[in-house]
């Protein structure tokens, strides 16, 4: 057992360590000591005392100190908490507090908590120490006060009665007290105070003050009162304030009295500071107030009109604060208003109807803070105090009518929320409720530009100085929500309101004011009306009751014309047309059931906004949907009277709308709608002059609008309206010399020009457009004849172009409408009217106005829509004027996607005007053809286009272009099936036909090699391959097209024969068919229908056209899309082999010419395989030799000329070599012909023996390296039949590849990698061909090695591989290798070996071969080469199983040999094959070397190196196998098993788990109870720390109950390994060491033991330079400590320490420092480990030699011993008897 001194000593230690620098050694100290405490709380807290007397200038970690003193001394038991030795731990930590200057707060809190933790025992005795600090000024005043604020807020039971001593002490010096220290007093008092009233709450008949202590408290509350909360300083007041908040029900009701009228500005001064000083000023006035009006000891200590300063106070503060925090519910600000809230509240039960009154007088004020405040504190209160204030509802209300108006943005939000807490509780009815709904009416009306407007925001400022901010648009925002939200609660949720909203809310529909809340007054509508059917209360009886709803009329265009945005904000469009169903009561009877009918359809289309918006044309759809509604309402109503009355509401609603908004114009369009139903022309110009006066021809939407409207008019009144049109332009003509005027002033008259011009025009056109076909001939010769719209040509403004352009489109049209209804006539001048269009389609180079890119794509796309309208009316089409709008307009395919909505609308013009085109020009089928395939050429570009929309649109445009040819030509066969075209207009197909039956088919039909048919499949064929799947259709659809279109012309009669028509009209069918269906299913499988294209294309084409196709295949097979690119080879593959017979021989050439610069364009190797695939597909289906002959020329000229491996893309003739390879009838011919120049090809060879290189000149090294290729090509082709041809040859060629390895690494040594690079790549091939992607992996990853070792394993696994994948070659390639043994070089043996030594496991069915190969190894065993030599042993172990017993004995003996060998490597492989060939060795053959064995690998396991010890573990475990019932291998484990357990927690991860799996296999033969149980627990397979130490502390439980003698030998063998060189093993030594020791119960047999462990403890260990150690040893000396009988006995003795005179020196030194210490009385005098490193280092005699161990059995010397073990046979050395143990090996 330890000595009492080693103990303290080790005590001494831990609590030194409480200020190591690691922070894992500090907390292992801190965890143990508070382990130790509980048990002897004495001793630690005399160690604890002794290192804080140097303060913590001498000590780093007084808080750890602290804390450990503090847990200390709450275990101690009443009996040792003995009055003087508190004290003194008292003065320790208060000295501590006092000598300090600098504060820390971590160690002063711990101080503090010392002396709290003292106070829990005896509170007398901590505040008398702490008392002694009170009697004058020093700067530890304040962290006493905080102690005792500590202790009352921790023990409020204990405090709270001795508040008495306190305060006599404390008043004192409170008149001393400087502002610095004064906030730790008031919290002092806070504290306090809440102790007292949790005393008071839990214990209310005991109550602790009597008159002394309210003397104090009032005397506390007067000096508070008086003179700190004047101070100047803000934390001073702040803290007085909080405290006399807590104090205020403590003092007696007079001292109050008196105090309010000081105390109450003080409160209120601080309420107006930052919201963190208000929250807490704003507390305290609420209790303030709480004690003074609700107390139960007596009346309100002030009166309603002394409460008016604070009420006056606080409202402007309440408005600030809901006004920024209102939302913000976790914030200050929110907790704030509701403490001032609470005073209210107070205030409001003491004087409820004075409260009423002055709020109500307040909100009349001109303060608009107050106003706010006033309103927020009513709709707060008024809930509360509802019975209280009914008598003052009507003064309420009048108050709130008075505030309607204001123009404040905080009075509005405030007034707002009041209104609906008024509504809620019945305060509002008649004529102030219809003001008040007014006014949410009105907020609800802001609209989104009114929040993005700043302007909106113009002088909405507080008046208030404390609130100059502007306020934010976001206010803005949310004043609306609040109204949108009260209103409809209004609606819903409170049945009074009822009658005031209806019907009093349907006149808040009309008001142009209210237009932006329509949305939110028709939801209230529609609920109210809900509410009422439900109750079956007729509507329309109300309605006739009251007369001061609007108009029905108005009504109906209010809510028509509101109908125009569908996506308008809160479902605008969708509550309108539930109103209107609602209030079809109003309107006639035949109008409401046509509104039953025709609203869900409306509804049903704007359902879902998101879909809406898909829809780039939804508003022009939505707004003729709304015109047609009009109509048929007017028709289904057919009432003159009550139509001309909707007209004047429509009239007298222009105001309602800005002229720049959309509905002004839909308005125009109603209008318009109306006038065509009237008779009266009078009225009708009146309108007409109405509609003019009130539109705006400056805004293009309202000049729209108005166009649409007059046109709409002219469709019944086309004289009045051509008529006001004249008068129009005459106006206008006046203005041309304002014009010219206009180009010296200013541009803003040139624009109002323009802005005529465009309406004119638009008016013109619309009137032309709805007018009447039987009278518009004549006008529109007029307009045109007249040359009036080249007036219009000289506009500037986009929008002006665009106006010019849809008139005259407008024009058009209507020329085409009359002619669909009989009427046809030609349209004068119509060239000329293209030229204008193409015209104003450009953009002006000087126009610097704006950037114009998106008006210019509208305008490009509206004239092209005109350019296909005047192309398609007569007269036919000019040469000359087609080919202008065909050079203008084509361009356009090469547009961007975006905007896409624009460019898209100009694509299908443009596509469609193509069409037009082609129908309308031309006289016969030459010049048609001709035409067709000018735009077919024009369109190739996009066709082929990289750009995919590129090719979209170009793909469309041919298909198009197609069908109208197909329309052109359709009389002499049938038609195709239908395909889906852009819709035309109709007159674009009826000029067609218009000249065509009068002429013969030969002059109508063009023949069929006018298609250019061959260069145009060939063109389109790649698209039906194409990445997009529309492309593939069109393009589909296209050759189907091109075909139909071939049959049904004649043929030339030279190639007539060559089409048989039976079959054509067959595949013509097929390719229909499939066009059809990839129409129907677009998931069908693309590769299929490819096919089937080609397959049709194979059969109708000729065979002229065949080859004209073969020889312009390279465009398509080089597209720029790889898919397409793809197709098109697979398409020419088909074709070969289909028709390839049909070829010549210079056909052939010429195509494989075109097929190998297709390669050689490729650089995609995926395209050029397939090129190269088509190549050989010619070979073998023509002429092979021309093939070959073509390829090899090739070859051999880009190797002689061209660096191959810099070429772009690759090689291409090395691919034609993989083509080559993967061809059944070319392959064989292909490998002999390049395994013969292989074999006569020599390889160059360093042979290091002889000192001689043998090198080749550069043309044969050419030659190697392009048979190297070739076989390379060849090996990785994977075909079948050249699989089949390597697996012949497979031993000769594996074995020369491996063997070639050895050689040809020796070149690379010296430089040359070339051959190197080819060998492994064409290894590589051979892998690959041979179907081994195991090898081809290895080769891949250690393949261009060239150090011994990782090539030696390459061969190792290349051999491993083969074996695996090939067993039957194994025989003829071992012979090979085996030969190869003898050869001089030495690379070529160590292949040769590392081969076979894989090779040998498979050689068990050939025993004679065995025998060899085994007598071969063990001869090379001793090769001068190490690596041989390893290799050999490694074959000798993989012997077959089946004939491992023959050779056991003569594999042991090598293994045994070589584990005493002079290279570690060669050791190391020992050990790995002693591994290996113990899994199959019998008993007998193990036993005589079993513990010779054992010997050498307890030797090898304190190896560096962590293979090497990892290695040793397991042979170890798995000789456990034949060590069964055999005594010596008993003893054997038990020596190791120390080691062992340490090595369970290595840094390595392998050693690891090698000792993890040796310990279970050796865990059945140690005879331990219970060891089983503890490895299957999860701490034992754990890699954490804490993990290792449970189970260690589990295991030595175990291990303890063993015979003395064993447990003797752990401890020797464990206290041995404290000189690990390794420190986690020192730190696993101590925890194991520690652990024994402590559960051992024979104390006389570990009393030897602990002096000496403690004294290495104490002295190396807690000293090491690891953290790791000195954190273990901090546990394990808390642990031997915890465990011994010394420190129960030592507790003993402390328990008596404090009456007698101590015999423990350190709690000698405690008592009587000086004293003791002089007379030398064994006080230990203790270091930082720091300084303790540093003297050991130097050697200083503190620090002390490594101290020597003495054991029951013998000395332990130092741990240069630990390596030494005694031998079974008496010799004692190094283990194996290899010679003396050396100095310092582990």
């Amino acid at each position: 057992m330890p000595s009492s001194s080693a103990v303290l000593e080790a005590v001494q230690v831990l609590v030194t360590s409480l200020a190591d620098d690691s922070p894992v050694a500090r907390d292992a100290a801190l965890a143990a000591l508070r382990e130790i405490a509980p048990m002897n709380p004495l001793l630690v807290l005399d160690c604890c005392a002794t290192v804080s007397r140097g303060g913590h200038r001498r000590f780093g970690n007084m808080a750890g100190v602290f804390l450990v003193m503090a847990s200390a001394v709450r275990a101690l038991d009443r009996a040792d908490a003995e009055c003087e030795f508190l004290r003194k731990l008292a003065k320790i930590a208060t000295a501590e507090i006092v000598s300090s200057k600098d504060f820390n707060v971590d160690w002063q809190r711990a101080a503090a908590s010392l002396l709290v933790a003292i106070g829990s025992h005896d509170p007398d005795l901590m505040m008398e120490e702490l008392f002694l600090y009170f009697a004058g000024p020093t700067s530890a005043l304040p962290a006493m006060l905080q102690i005792l604020a500590d202790f009352a807020s921790a023990e409020a039971f204990q405090f709270t009665p001795r508040l008495k001593d306190v305060l006599l002490r404390v008043l004192p010096i409170l008149g001393s007290v400087r502002d610095a220290q004064r906030p730790v007093f008031a919290n002092a008092f806070r504290c306090w105070c809440q102790a007292a009233w949790q005393y008071i709450g839990d214990t209310p008949s005991d109550l602790p003050f009597d008159t002394d202590v309210m003397s104090f408290m009032n005397s506390v509350f007067e000096l508070l009162l008086k003179v700190w909360t004047g101070s100047r300083n803000l934390k001073v007041q702040l803290s007085s304030v909080e405290a006399l908040g807590e104090m205020v029900g403590l003092v007696t009701r007079s001292q109050l009295k008196s105090a309010l009228p000081r105390i109450i500005p003080t409160m209120l001064d601080l309420c107006r500071k930052d919201q963190e000083i208000a929250f807490v000023a704003s507390h305290s006035l609420h209790n303030l107030l709480n004690a003074s009006l609700l107390s139960e000891s007596g009346p309100p200590l002030l009166d309603f009109e002394e409460l008016t300063i604070v009420l006056i106070a606080l409202l402007p503060l309440a408005s600030a604060s809901t006004s920024k925090f209102e939302h913000s519910y976790v914030s200050k600000g929110l907790k704030t208003y509701n403490e001032m809230q609470h005073c209210f509240l107070v205030i409001g039960l003491a004087y409820p109807e004075d409260l009423c009154m002055f709020l109500l007088n307040k909100c009349k004020s001109k303060d608009e803070a107050s106003i706010v405040g006033a309103l927020g504190t009513i709709k707060h209160l008024l809930p509360r105090l509802l019975e209280s204030w009914h008598t003052k509802q009507v003064l309420l209300v009048e108050i709130v009518k008075s505030l309607l108006e204001e123009q404040s943005l905080g009075i509005r939000m405030a007034l707002a929320e009041l209104i609906v807490v008024m509504a809620s509780h019945c305060y509002l009815s008649g004529h102030p409720a219809e003001l008040a709904v007014e006014f949410l009416v009105r907020h609800c009306a802001i609209t989104d530009d009114d929040l993005n407007d700043p302007n909106t925001l113009k002088n909405e400022y507080f008046q208030d100085k404390r609130f100059e901010m502007k306020v934010s648009l976001s206010g803005l925002s949310e004043l609306r929500a609040v109204c949108e939200k009260g209103l409809l609660l209004l609606a819903i949720t409170i049945p009074e309101m009822e009658l005031v909203l209806w019907p009093f809310i349907l006149k808040l529909i009309i008001p142009k004011r209210y237009t932006g809340a329509v949305a939110t007054v028709c939801k209230c509508i529609t609920e109210l009306c809900r509410h009422k059917v439900s109750q079956t209360n007729p509507l329309y009886t109300e309605f006739n009751a009251s007369n001061e709803i609007p108009n029905p009329e108005d009504l109906f265009a209010r809510l028509l014309v509101l109908l125009h945005n569908p996506l308008a904000r809160g479902q605008l469009a969708t509550h309108v047309l539930m109103v209107m169903c609602y209030l079809g009561q109003l309107f006639p009877r035949n109008l409401s059931l046509f509104l039953q009918d025709e609203v869900p359809k409306m509804k049903a289309y704007i359902s879902d906004p998101e879909d809406l918006k898909q829809d780039s044309t939804y508003q022009e759809t939505w707004d003729d949907m709304i015109i047609n509604f009009l109509a048929e309402s007017l028709d289904v109503v057919n009432d003159s009277e009550w139509i001309i009355s909707l007209g004047e509401a429509f009239a007298r609603q222009y105001d309602l709308y800005a002229r720049s908004d959309g509905h002004s114009a839909l308005l125009h369009r109603c209008l318009g709608m109306l006038l065509q139903k009237v008779d009266d022309r009078v009225y009708v110009h009146q309108k007409i002059d109405w509609m003019c006066i009130h539109s705006s021809m400056s805004i293009p939407i309202n000049r729209l609008g108005l166009a649409q409207g007059i046109g709409l008019v002219a469709a019944s009144h086309l004289d009045t309206v051509l008529e006001k049109l004249k008068n129009i332009l005459d106006n206008a003509g006046q203005s041309a010399l304002q014009r010219f005027l206009s180009f010296f002033s200013f541009t803003a008259k040139v624009e109002d020009v323009d802005d005529t011009y465009a309406a004119l025009a638009l008016m013109y056109g619309y009137a032309a457009r709805y007018a009447p076909s039987t009278v518009i001939e004549a006008r529109i010769n007029a307009l045109v004849g007249t040359n009036m719209l080249g007036r219009l040509l000289h506009v500037q403004h986009p929008t002006a172009k665009k106006a010019v352009i849809t008139a005259i489109d407008l024009l058009g049209q209507a020329v085409i409408t009359a002619a669909e209804m009989g009427i046809s006539f030609p349209l004068k001048r119509r060239d000329q009217l293209l030229e204008y269009v193409l015209t104003l389609m450009g953009r002006d180079q000087n126009d610097d106005l704006t950037d114009f890119s998106t008006e210019l794509l509208h305008t490009q796309s509206l004239a092209l829509s005109a350019c296909t309208t005047l192309v398609s009316i007569e007269p036919r089409l000019p040469m000359e004027t087609r080919n202008r709008v065909m050079k203008a307009t084509l361009g356009f395919f090469a547009l961007p996607t975006e905007p896409s909505n624009i460019v898209e609308s100009l694509i299908t013009n443009l596509i469609i005007l193509l069409g037009a085109i082609l129908l309308t020009s031309g006289e016969d089928g030459r010049s048609r053809a001709e035409q067709l395939l000018h735009i077919l050429r024009q369109l190739d570009p996009y066709v082929s286009s990289s750009a995919e929309h590129q090719r979209r649109r170009g793909c469309v445009a041919v298909n198009e272009v197609l069908v109208k040819f197909r329309t052109l030509c359709s009389g002499g066969f049938g038609l195709l099936g239908s395909y889906p075209t852009f819709t035309l207009n109709k007159q674009h197909n009826q000029a067609s036909p218009r000249s065509l039956s009068s002429l013969p088919s030969a002059f109508v039909l063009p023949n069929r090699d006018s298609l250019s048919l061959g260069e145009r499949i060939m063109a389109y064929l790649p698209r039906c391959a194409d990445t997009d799947a529309e492309v593939r259709k069109v393009a589909m659809q296209i050759i189907a097209l091109f075909f139909n279109i071939s049959l049904s012309l004649p043929k030339q009669k030279a190639s007539a024969s060559d089409v048989d028509l039976e079959s054509s009209y067959s595949a013509l069918s097929s390719l229909e068919e499939m066009v059809s269906i990839i129409r129907r299913d677009a998931s069908i499988d693309q590769t299929e229908v490819f096919h089937r294209v080609v397959s049709s294309a194979c059969i109708l084409l000729s065979k002229d056209e065949l080859v004209v196709l073969l020889h312009s295949c390279t465009l398509a097979i080089c597209d720029k899309v790889k898919q397409s690119s793809d197709g098109s080879i697979q398409a020419i593959i088909m074709l070969i082999i289909r028709r390839g017979k049909e070829l010549r021989e210079a056909d052939v050439l010429r195509t494989t010419q075109s097929l190998l610069s297709s390669a050689v364009s490729l650089t995609d190797k995926d395209s050029r395989q397939e090129v190269l695939n088509a190549i050989s597909c010619l070979a073998e289906n023509t002429n092979h030799v021309v093939v070959f002959n073509e390829v090899l020329f090739v070859a051999g000229r880009d190797i002689c000329t061209k660096d191959i491996s810099r070429i772009r893309g690759g090689w291409a003739i090395q691919d034609v070599f993989y083509a080559f390879a993967q061809h059944k009838v070319l392959a064989i011919l292909f490998l002999e012909y390049i395994l013969s120049i292989l074999q006569k090809e020599p390889v160059a060879t360093n042979d290091s023996e002889k000192g001689e290189i043998a090198s080749e000149s550069s043309a044969d090294d050419c030659i190697l390296q392009a048979t190297m290729f070739a076989l390379n090509a060849f090996l990785r082709g994977g075909g079948k039949i050249g699989k089949q041809a390597v697996e012949q040859s497979y031993p000769s060629v594996l074995s020369a590849l491996i063997l070639k390895l050895g050689s040809i690494h020796g070149l690379a040594e010296l430089g040359q990698n070339e051959l190197l690079r080819s060998l492994l790549i064409a290894f590589q091939s051979f892998c690959d061909c041979v179907g081994d992607v195991e090898m081809g992996k290895i080769l891949a990853r250690d393949g261009e090695q060239t150090e011994k070792e990782k090539w030696i394993d390459l061969v190792q696994e290349v051999a491993c591989s083969s074996s695996v994948k090939r067993p039957k070659e194994v025989l003829p390639t071992c012979y090979i290798l085996s030969k190869a043994l003898n050869k001089n070089q030495r690379a070529e043996r160590e292949a040769a070996a590392a081969a076979l030594s894989e090779y040998i496991r498979h050689s068990d069915k050939e025993p004679i071969l065995l025998d060899q190969m085994v007598l071969e190894l063990c001869q090379h065993v001793s090769d001068d080469s190490p690596t041989v030599r390893s290799l050999c042993l490694r074959g000798l172990v993989q012997i077959p199983e089946s004939g491992m017993p023959k050779y056991i004995k003569q594999v042991l003996g090598v293994i045994l040999a070589l584990l005493e060998d002079t290279k570690e490597s060669v050791q190391l492989t020992a050990v790995q094959c002693l591994l290996t060939v113990l899994n199959g060795s019998e008993q007998k053959a193990v036993d005589p070397i079993l513990i010779n064995l054992l010997v050498r690998l307890r030797n090898l396991q304190v190896s560096m190196d962590t293979k090497m010890r990892s290695n040793a573990f397991a042979a170890y475990g798995a000789l456990s196998t034949y060590g069964v019932g055999s005594q010596q291998f008993l003893e054997q484990i038990h020596a190791t098993l120390p080691r062992l357990i340490l090595h369970l927690h290595d840094d390595d991860l392998s050693v690891r788990l090698a000792c993890r799996n040796t310990f279970q296999l050796l865990a059945h033969l140690m005879e331990v109870d219970g060891l089983s149980l503890l490895l299957s627990k999860k701490y034992f397979t754990s890699d954490r720390r804490s993990d290792y130490e449970d189970f260690i502390r589990d295991l030595t439980r175990q291990l303890c109950r063993l015979s003395p003698a064993r447990v003797d030998s752990y401890l020797e063998s464990a206290i041995q390994a404290f000189d690990a060189p390794w420190p986690v093993i020192k730190a696993n030594a101590v925890c194991l060491v520690s652990c024994m020791l402590s559960f051992l119960d024979d104390q006389r047999f570990i009393a030897p033991y602990f002096s000496q462990v403690f004294a290495i403890l104490v002295g190396r260990m807690s000293q090491s330079p690891d953290p790791v150690v000195r954190a273990a040893a901090s546990s394990a000396l808390g642990l031997l400590i915890k465990r011994s009988n010394v420190v129960k006995s030592l507790t003993k003795r402390s328990s008596q320490f404090t009456t007698q005179r101590p015999r423990i020196p350190l709690a000698t030194s405690l008592r009587s420092p000086d004293k003791h210490r002089a007379a030398g009385s064994g006080y230990i005098r203790l270091l930082p480990p720091t300084e303790a490193r540093r003297r050991s280092e130097r050697g200083c005699p503190e620090a002390g030699p490594p101290p020597t161990v003495t054991t029951k059995r013998r000395r332990i010397e130092p741990a240069w011993h630990w390596g030494a073990v005694r031998r079974s046979d008496g010799f004692h050395g190094k283990e194996g008897g290899a010679g003396p143990a050396r100095p310092g090996k582990w």
